[in-house]
This record gives C-alpha cells, sequence and structure tokens, in this order.
C-alpha cells in the first residue's frame, strides 16, 4: 500500500476517529431509515489531485441508515454514525456500468436532524473497471465521502457530496480512480 497517496491516510484518520465513540449502550438510537436521495454528478474530471484521462457520470440513489451510536456536542449539535448505502450506475467512454456502495459514516447534525454533515469511508463495487484510457484496477473500489444536506421545504432538502472511489493501489500500479462533485435532492423521514 502506498502511504504517500492521500486514500490510506484518510482511511486510517476516520477509523482511528471511530474508536473515540461512545458505546452502542451509552446511546439510544435505533437503526432505521433517515433519509432517500437522488444524486447526480457535477463537476470537473479531477482524482485528489491528479487528472483522470476519461469523464464520468454516476446517477444513484442512497439511503441513509441511522446507526446506534450517537453523543451530544457543544452548540446544539449531535455527533451520529450512518449507514450510506447506494445503488445506480456510472458512465464513461462510452460505457455504462452499475455501481453499489456502503459506506459507514460519521455526521454532525444538527438538533433537529435537518442540516448534516458527513464523511464516511467504505467499500464499492463497480460491474466494469476498464473505460478506453482509464483503469480502476479491479470489481471492490475504496469510497470515500463528505456530503453537507440543508433543508429547502418541509421534508425536502439539498446536497453537496464528494465522493472518491479508488483502489488505493491494492490492484499495483497503472490504475486511477474516480472524483465525483454530486448535487443531492432529499427526502427525510
Amino acid at each position: 500500500m502506498n502511504w504517500h497517496h492521500p486514500t490510506p491516510l484518510l482511511l486510517l484518520a476516520m477509523l482511528t476517529g471511530v474508536g473515540a465513540l461512545p458505546s452502542p449502550s451509552a446511546c439510544a438510537a435505533d437503526f432505521d431509515l433517515l433519509s432517500l436521495s437522488l444524486r447526480t454528478r457535477v463537476g470537473e474530471k479531477r482524482v485528489l489531485g491528479q487528472q483522470q484521462p476519461e469523464s464520468f457520470h454516476e446517477y444513484d440513489v442512497m439511503a441513509a441508515f441511522r446507526l446506534p451510536w450517537k453523543a451530544q456536542i457543544p452548540m446544539n449539535l449531535a455527533l451520529d454514525t450512518r449507514l450510506l448505502v447506494s445503488a445506480g450506475v456510472i458512465q464513461g467512454a462510452g460505457k455504462t456500468a452499475a455501481v453499489v456502495s456502503t459506506i459507514p459514516a460519521l455526521a454532525i447534525t444538527s438538533q433537529d436532524g435537518r442540516f448534516v454533515l458527513d464523511m464516511g469511508a467504505g467499500l464499492a463495487v463497480i460491474s466494469k473497471q476498464r473505460y478506453a484510457q482509464q483503469y480502476f484496477g479491479g470489481l471492490l473500489q475504496f469510497a470515500l465521502t463528505l456530503g453537507l444536506s440543508v433543508p429547502i421545504f418541509g421534508s425536502y432538502g439539498i446536497g453537496y457530496r464528494f465522493l472518491h472511489y479508488s483502489d488505493a493501489g491494492a490492484y499495483g500500479a497503472g490504475t486511477i480512480g474516480a472524483d465525483f462533485h454530486m448535487v443531492e435532492l432529499i427526502y427525510r423521514f
């Protein structure tokens, strides 16, 4: 694993931060559906500092589930854990592939849960790995995300999400991931 690449360092930082969360018995949250989002890509084609050779689009549906760990933090905010699960398609170089991801995330929320800042690291499966000049390396990819969402009307909200897929060097040299700047239309339960 190449530790000079930002992906492994970010994964390590996030995993060590999870150990500081309170135990599940200290919190009273259930595993339930928080929101559903429709997402699409906007923005340019950069891979955490590198230029990716192909331009990709992703369209998907994401479900956010509450996990049992939650803590109150200063300024009337809460820190909680979520599971972000998505399924959709990725398109590039005239090819379309299925993409599915599962990403545990930490979220800072307002007391009512309507304003959310989250970040997470997990795994994704991309059904096609080769796109003209770009090669993902393999079926299984690491997935990193950072998102911000705000309410717009009633149960509806809008959000921005940065999403990164990469093999973190696991499949060897010559592979490159993909970055997505996405806009989300969110329905909160």
